[in-house]
């Protein structure tokens, strides 16, 4: 194997979710349909190494030339922020068209580990776009581990004196789950919210 077939490997195995095996089918199949595969994916990655931006808004990914296509859009309201961790979280929620409001993409929880404190969560940047757009509720849409949690604490005692509602996403039991495959934390916060 050549030395530039093994480095784009090495490349590839990088990726999340992907190993040294997928990464090895994943370039013979790019090799092999080099004008339906590779040429194609190689454009598409050229134009959004140069298009793609983080907007300074709330720092979803997209091409603009602003502000992203969510903050630009004038249907949707800005009296309701949701927080949530990274784009793929913000990608899910708007597959779901549920949400019609902002965002507010985090860079990260905080985690003592990783060593990311508060300044990784950009509320002062928040709390700026909760002035100028009279934010009525903050929607907090965090996943339910230890560092989400934190997490939303931390955000919650940052905004307890101001004068917004928050609010977190529902916790406990799927819709079509049965109670006895539900794990014990999950049946406790399904009884502790319960409506």
């Amino acid at each position: 194997m050549s030395p530039d077939i093994e480095t784009l490997i090495q490349k590839i195995s990088r990726l999340p979710g992907l190993g040294p095996r997928s990464a090895r089918r994943i370039v013979i199949h790019l090799i092999r349909n080099r004008e339906q595969s590779l040429e194609p994916l190689l454009q598409n990655m050229d134009h959004v190494f140069k298009n793609v931006q983080v907007c300074p808004a709330c720092f979803n990914i997209d091409t603009f030339s602003d502000v992203c296509s969510i903050c630009s859009d004038k249907k949707r309201r800005q009296d309701v922020i949701c927080i949530v961790e990274n784009v793929a979280d913000l990608w899910a929620i708007e597959r779901t068209s549920c949400f019609g409001g902002q965002y507010h993409v985090l860079k990260g929880l905080l985690s003592s580990l990783e060593g990311q404190g508060p300044e990784f969560l950009m509320l002062e940047e928040l709390q700026k776009r909760c002035h100028e757009n009279s934010v009525t509720e903050i929607i907090i849409a965090l996943s339910a581990t230890v560092e989400g949690q934190t997490t939303e604490h931390y955000i919650k005692s940052f905004f307890k004196n101001k004068d917004i509602k928050i609010t977190s996403l529902a916790r406990g039991i799927p819709v079509g789950g049965e109670l006895d495959y539900m794990d014990d934390g999950t049946l406790f916060a399904a009884f502790s919210a319960r409506g």
